[in-house]
């Protein structure tokens, strides 16, 4: 599949669940993020260009004092996880307001899984 994604997206170490904020039902748990959408694991495939209004349980950030945000989205791709019981899902936010932008850069910020190799000192050979 060719990349057309603008902006990279952060792998996080947070659990956290999304929701069908209307449907009232637990889609899945958020892969990844950016400011412009997100990768949900689910366990049910989802159709390409359905929309919806996810509703994300937001983990614990300084100065944040929301629990919950939502979003409108738009499925752009479903593939099957490596795990053949799950689905990994790309989401598009059709909006994002500033205050949206700011909680999902704090998300990032405090919750990236990160890949850096530790800055040990060097020894003395």
């Amino acid at each position: 599949m060719r990349e057309r994604r603008k902006q990279e997206r952060k792998s996080l170490v947070a659990y956290t669940q999304v929701y069908d904020l209307y449907g009232g039902v637990l889609i899945g748990y958020l892969g990844d993020l950016s400011l412009h959408g997100a990768m949900v694991i689910t366990e049910k495939p989802m159709s390409p260009n359905s929309e919806l209004t996810l509703g994300f349980e937001i983990p614990e950030l300084p100065g944040v004092k929301a629990v919950r945000m939502s979003l409108p989205a738009r499925v752009a791709w479903c593939e099957q996880d490596l795990s053949p019981q799950f689905y990994n899902v790309g989401f598009e936010f059709k909006e994002v307001t500033e205050q949206q932008k700011g909680m999902i850069e704090s998300i990032i910020k405090h919750y990236e899984f990160r890949r850096d190799t530790p800055d040990y000192p060097v020894r003395p050979g």
